[in-house]
């Protein structure tokens, strides 16, 4: 398996030593924010492809690879002025993204919110042609550096279902969109107890375009769902394994540095039933 981790789920630290701890815990790959992951301060058009050749080049040397660039970001915040310029970072990472030694730089799609938070305003149709709007935009400009755009679904945004993820894809008609899949997005404590069927449907309608999955797990607490490290909750993932392709990423999500280990053996032996 090829299971990695989002750096910033690592205390912050000296790239350095970031890397040696990764490799440590017998990890191969990593989403990398880069403001969130060690102490530098790359601001907006600070980056360029000499600072993503060393960063890129520091993993390398430990056989590590940088799955994803995470670029999360608002893309249809209210504020125009703060959408141009998310939009505009999110560009950036594209442009200096293969320097890096990485072909995906991924986001969620916002909210109607200046803050990330769960609203039933996000499933209107003006939403979505927001997020639409925005992602072509983002998309045109991969195609022109050969990128990945990687959109993470999930019910706190305006694509926040396995058919709200395939209009998506329908309406723009590239493959240089594909899917970050976290399935514990998708859930809810009103429809978690059909996972398997929200699983089966995501898989059947877009499974040929996860370029990469997002491990973490959930609990149900007082009435509400809650994050929890993968392999100690209620998510199958067994049933998700079965349905992967060969050698994708499998990156941990919200997975606490003393928890990676058993993450990775739970991972493992899902495998092996599988």
């Amino acid at each position: 398996m090829n299971i990695g981790i989002r750096a910033h789920d690592l205390p912050k630290q000296p790239m350095e030593g970031l890397i040696k701890d990764i490799a440590r815990r017998g990890l191969g790959s990593v989403q990398l924010a880069l403001n969130k992951s060690f102490d530098l301060d790359i601001k907006p058009g600070t980056l360029n492809p000499g600072m993503a050749y060393l960063i890129g080049s520091a993993f390398r040397r430990h056989d590590i690879q940088i799955a994803v660039l995470g670029c999360y970001t608002n893309i249809i915040h209210p504020d125009p002025e703060e959408r141009h310029s998310a939009l505009s970072r999110f560009k950036e990472h594209i442009r200096f993204s293969r320097d890096f030694g990485c072909g995906i730089v991924g986001t969620e799609t916002g909210n109607v919110n200046p803050d990330i938070i769960y609203t039933e305003e996000n499933f209107h149709e003006k939403p979505f042609q927001d997020v639409l709007s925005s992602v072509r935009e983002l998309v045109e400009e991969a195609e022109k550096f050969g990128v990945i755009v990687g959109i993470e679904p999930g019910v706190n945004h305006p694509i926040y279902s396995p058919e709200t993820m395939k209009r998506l894809l329908d309406e723009v008609q590239s493959n240089n969109l594909q899917v970050i899949f976290d399935p514990v997005n998708l859930m809810t404590a009103e429809n978690h107890e059909r996972q398997n069927e929200i699983l089966r449907e995501a898989f059947s309608l877009w499974g040929d375009r996860i370029a990469v999955i997002h491990a973490k797990d959930f609990i149900i607490s007082e009435g509400r769902l809650v994050p929890a490290s993968v392999g100690k909750g209620l998510m199958d993932y067994e049933f998700i394994i079965q349905q992967l392709s060969p050698h994708i990423n499998i990156i941990l999500d919200e997975t606490s540095p003393e928890h990676i280990e058993d993450a990775i053996h739970f991972l493992k032996s899902c495998e092996s039933t599988s």
